[in-house]
């Protein structure tokens, strides 16, 4: 929906679908070189000439281009073009496509309000879907090893993908008194969770390059981040807030810092500023703009 969103300000007429249904069209973005693989290979059957711009996820790169590369590949190799969202990306797509490859940071909007940090407790928020790739619950698990006079208070939002998840998340809410877990909600109420945060928490396993870092960046909230290549190739390979994947008390270690250590915010701060002018809008949109005039499609 954002890149429709972005192609129709740029004078096309673009149609959505979850799967590629014959129609005529100039040219096809699909999102998820795996999961599109059918439709990627109706289209060019039909319009062999025509070109497809793939979107790389980072299942398709860190997970499916290892576990399953049959279809994966063949959807990467029958497109023209790669899109991947972060800088590390090239890393692992086979060396005869990076040719193809581009990177499109995903913007974000600078907030409408400034942020305002609660004056209550040091509040770290959590955003994103609760699944296993996410590994939704590290920050509460790292909460409970902080002190007992901490003012940390972990904020969660995002949709449970199973019952089993719904279920740990509220069992951790009931056993974990600086947890919370909010559902799914509006995007104004994360934008506002935003606003009111001291610090986000992204703790994922595998990521493509998450959205919510770019809104982090541009509302100049610090990020404590797994260290992996998604992040790394959003934040830079000399951001101070990683931890290593699943651990827990490296995790803790940080948000201690984070409460305690005011010249370590500051570095995190000082950090986030240097990457955040990659996140905005017009820049993707310019992105966008060059990737269309490489294909012919101005």
């Amino acid at each position: 929906m954002r890149w429709a969103r972005i192609l129709r300000g740029l004078g096309h007429r673009v149609r959505l679908a979850s799967d590629y249904d014959g129609q005529p069209a100039d040219l096809m973005v699909a999102v998820h070189a795996w999961r599109s693989s059918v439709s990627i290979e109706r289209f060019k059957a039909k319009y062999p000439t025509l070109p497809v711009i793939l979107q790389l996820s980072g299942t398709d790169i860190y997970d499916y281009l290892h576990r399953d590369p049959e279809p994966t590949l063949r959807s990467m190799n029958l497109a023209e073009r790669l899109v991947a969202l972060n800088d590390y990306a090239p890393r692992v797509v086979p060396k005869h496509l990076r040719k193809r490859l581009r990177i499109i940071h995903q913007s974000a909007k600078p907030p409408s309000r400034p942020r305002k940090p609660s004056p209550r407790a040091v509040i770290v928020s959590v955003i994103g879907h609760l699944r296993d790739v996410k590994d939704p619950l590290r920050a509460a698990e790292a909460a409970r090893l902080l002190p007992p006079a901490s003012r940390v208070r972990i904020e969660q939002v995002g949709r449970a993908y199973s019952r089993q998840w719904a279920a740990r998340a509220r069992a951790e809410m009931k056993s974990n008194r600086r947890y919370r877990w909010h559902d799914d909600v509006p995007a104004a109420a994360v934008r506002s969770l935003l606003a009111r945060s001291h610090a986000m928490v992204i703790s994922s396993m595998s990521e493509g390059g998450a959205n919510v870092i770019s809104e982090a960046a541009v509302a100049r909230v610090p990020v404590l981040a797994s260290h992996i290549d998604g992040n790394v190739g959003l934040l830079g390979a000399d951001y101070p807030g990683y931890f290593p994947v699943g651990d827990t008390r490296e995790l803790a270690r940080l948000l201690e810092r984070l409460e305690r250590e005011p010249a370590f915010v500051a570095r995190l701060g000082k950090a986030l500023a240097r990457r955040a002018p990659l996140f905005r809008p017009a820049r993707e949109i310019a992105a966008w703009r060059r990737l269309l005039k490489e294909i012919g499609h101005p």
